[in-house]
């Protein structure tokens, strides 16, 4: 049962893939004609790689480390479909909304990336730093 499962997985990954280039659509290029379905797939691509992103990251047990690596992906696939509603998109709320999102989430991004570095900095200065000493300075 699980092997049917894995391969419904990645055949539908495949489909999603490959969906593009059987229209005679190039998924990135928005200089040819769309059509509802391509555009549905970027949509649901973007969701597909986010997942492959999250899956990936393996626990540490440090839960707000755990967390921003978590939401990592996620705002970068928030941040694709924006795009992808700004290429697509007619309504002029939704696509300020889209401009919003990617902003305030590009944002949230630099700064969890710079936590990241920061927490990683920090661990690796205790870890190499001398030992105190008591008593006299030497």
């Amino acid at each position: 049962m699980k092997k049917r499962i894995l391969l419904c997985a990645i055949l539908s990954i495949l489909v999603l893939t490959l969906t593009p280039v059987e229209w005679g659509q190039d998924s990135h290029s928005h200089t040819s004609v769309s059509t509802p379905e391509s555009r549905w797939s970027e949509l649901v691509g973007s969701m597909h790689v986010m997942h492959a992103a999250m899956t990936s990251v393996q626990p540490t047990g440090d839960n707000d480390a755990d967390f921003v690596r978590l939401m990592l992906p996620h705002h970068q696939a928030a941040i694709d479909m924006a795009k992808t509603q700004l290429a697509y998109g007619q309504d002029p709320q939704m696509r300020r909304l889209a401009q919003e999102i990617i902003t305030d989430q590009q944002s949230e991004i630099e700064l969890m990336q710079l936590w990241l570095r920061q927490r990683e900095a920090k661990a690796s200065t205790v870890k190499h730093s001398p030992g105190v000493h008591a008593g006299k300075e030497q």
